[in-house]
């Protein structure tokens, strides 16, 4: 048995471990870049452990990570050192002082985006550590329809898609829409309109994808809101703090707060597993 396939049997193994109160898988994605998806899946995770939850921020954006310089946090190790087999994965996760938890990826590492199967796997089989109490586990995607973002996006049970007021943002929103669509039959989607000028603006964007996808796919669109265009959101930035800490009465943390609250009440898809398994299933699933 290759070291691969013995990688990817033990973690699909874990498909037998169960706990009271399985973890919610959410991946935050966009088709460009610069549309503030790192800012919504950062102060998500934030506004979600200040309503007590213990929270899992996973920057999957294995070439071009950013969310710990975002937070302010140092790390000398980050998952190319775990794909290197030069630590666990415990040895690079990072406590924010909101109290998530962060796993960095590496920025810079060309290597980081192009993965063989073995090293996917050993990513996946170190997944066997996080089977403690974790609530949510937010996926921070890369940009794009590359097989990293499809890969880390189908592991999740939701997808937030980002888009702003840019033609480009909604084809290419559209473009992983129907890549997800086509190629693994993702059948729903919530879309969230960020940096608008107006709650109007905010519904137009998610009009225009709708009628789009309405007309050519068999998805369902979901409206997830709007996050007004906040010029706090970028200080809180230039401070490496999430503005719902730095800036907790500005519009955009009141708007990312309500994210929060819609999040949370969203029904728990019982069957698709416990723990953090299902990730790994659905990811192990992705590599045959």
């Amino acid at each position: 048995m290759s070291k691969a396939k013995k990688i990817l049997d033990q973690a699909a193994g874990l498909r037998n471990l169960s706990r009271s109160k399985p973890v919610k898988v959410i991946a935050v994605s966009a088709g460009k870049g610069g549309v503030g998806k790192s800012n919504v899946s950062v102060n998500l995770a934030v506004a979600l452990a200040k309503k007590n939850k213990n929270v899992l921020l996973l920057d999957a954006d294995l070439g071009l990570a950013n969310i710990d310089i975002m937070l302010g946090l140092h790390t000398k190790y980050n998952l190319s050192h775990v794909v290197q087999g030069l630590c666990h994965l415990s040895d690079i996760m990072l406590q924010d002082a909101s109290g998530i938890r962060v796993i960095p990826a590496a920025s810079g590492t060309e290597h980081m985006t192009q993965l063989s199967p073995a090293e996917h796997a050993g990513i996946i089989d170190s997944f066997n550590e996080l089977t403690d109490d974790v609530d949510y586990m937010i996926i921070d995607t890369a940009a794009g329809i590359s097989d990293t973002v499809l890969s880390f996006a189908r592991s999740s049970q939701e997808i937030i898609v980002v888009v702003c007021d840019e033609p480009t943002s909604l084809t290419d929103a559209y473009a992983l829409i129907k890549v997800m669509s086509k190629r693994y039959n993702w059948s729903h989607f919530h879309v969230l309109a960020n940096m608008v000028r107006s709650t109007r603006e905010g519904r137009e964007l998610f009009n225009k994808l709708y009628r789009v996808a309405e007309q050519f796919l068999d998805v369902r669109l979901d409206y997830l809101g709007a996050i007004p265009f906040d010029e706090r959101v970028h200080e809180a930035v230039k401070k490496q703090k999430p503005v719902l800490v730095a800036y907790p009465d500005s519009h955009a943390a009141k708007a990312l707060l309500q994210l929060a609250e819609t999040v949370e009440d969203w029904p728990l898809k019982q069957s698709l597993g416990g723990n953090t398994s299902f990730f790994l299933e659905r990811l192990v699933a992705g590599e045959h």
